[in-house]
């Protein structure tokens, strides 16, 4: 990436199959802004150095992934309220005095994701299941307290991990053993798996979905199949399905509109292109 034109990337490791530079190179198109939005790999052992001096890398701003979302946020000088409440930041950039400021998006892309395709999915929401305890877990919960929801139960096969994000947010956030998973599903509004479990390539995520009411929305961070076996399962239930992609999609939104200056919108034909990228059809 060379020129005068305003640069961001994907930073992580590893970055070679990340399709964020699809989404935002769509974008770039779209509105006709001389940018680009290229890949950075960054391994663990340099993260400190690359993030502590950020304005040597030629780049206006940056996507992080995996693992260094939490290395990124120490070295910001600033950082947004979720990025504080999880202690990651998914993306960064330098403002008009030369600051390394951080964000973390991820809550807003899980947000984005059900309001466009669940329209109302939290109006008289009271109680959410999140399975899992990552930063995609810690993502989810707090998206879901920022929508007042009174109870997140938080279940993992760890308890410790899940009672960690339960401390990290205190009230209203409750930590349970895997083997309680039955006894919350019963009075949940809307299950959340944040595990990556039922991923390609990864094992099944084997859950009885018959105490969760017909009313509930369940939703899957993976995209990876489309539909996995739990949003399969829900849906021949009754229950209302969101797919994971949109996630994906509208967490890139706030950091283009950060770096470029347009507010872009995750349309039809940007999921259609993700969707044939990941060999799957609209």
């Amino acid at each position: 990436m060379s020129g005068s034109v305003k640069k961001a990337a994907i930073t992580g490791h590893p970055v070679t199959h990340s399709r964020s530079p699809l989404v935002h190179g769509y974008w770039l198109k779209k509105h006709g802004i001389a940018g680009e939005y290229g890949r950075v790999d960054v391994p663990p052992e340099t993260a400190e150095d690359f993030y502590r001096n950020f304005a040597d890398a030629g780049l206006s701003g940056a996507n992080v992934t995996v693992p260094n979302k939490e290395v990124a946020a120490a070295a910001c000088d600033w950082l947004d309220d979720a990025a504080k409440s999880m202690g990651a930041a998914n993306t960064i950039w330098l403002d008009d005095s030369g600051r390394l400021c951080g964000a973390n998006t991820d809550g807003l892309g899980f947000l984005g994701n059900l309001d466009q395709l669940a329209p109302g999915w939290d109006v008289s929401r009271e109680s959410a299941v999140v399975l899992g305890a990552g930063g995609a877990a810690r993502a989810v919960v707090w998206a879901l307290l920022s929508r007042k929801f009174t109870r997140v139960h938080i279940v993992n096969r760890t308890f410790k991990k899940a009672k960690a994000i339960a401390d990290m947010f205190g009230s209203g956030t409750i930590a349970h053993e895997w083997d309680n998973l039955g006894t919350v599903l019963e009075e949940a509004d809307l299950l959340v798996n944040t595990t990556s479990l039922g991923m390609a390539g990864k094992a099944p995520l084997e859950i009885d979905l018959s105490p969760l009411p017909k009313t509930a929305i369940v939703t899957d961070a993976v995209y990876a199949p489309l539909e996995t076996d739990l949003l399969r399962s829900a849906k021949a239930r009754g229950n209302q399905t969101v797919d994971g992609l949109g996630m994906l999609l509208h967490q890139a939104v706030p950091a283009f509109e950060r770096w470029f200056g347009v507010r872009p919108e995750v349309d039809d034909t940007l999921r259609n292109l993700i969707l044939a990228d990941l060999g799957v059809t609209a």
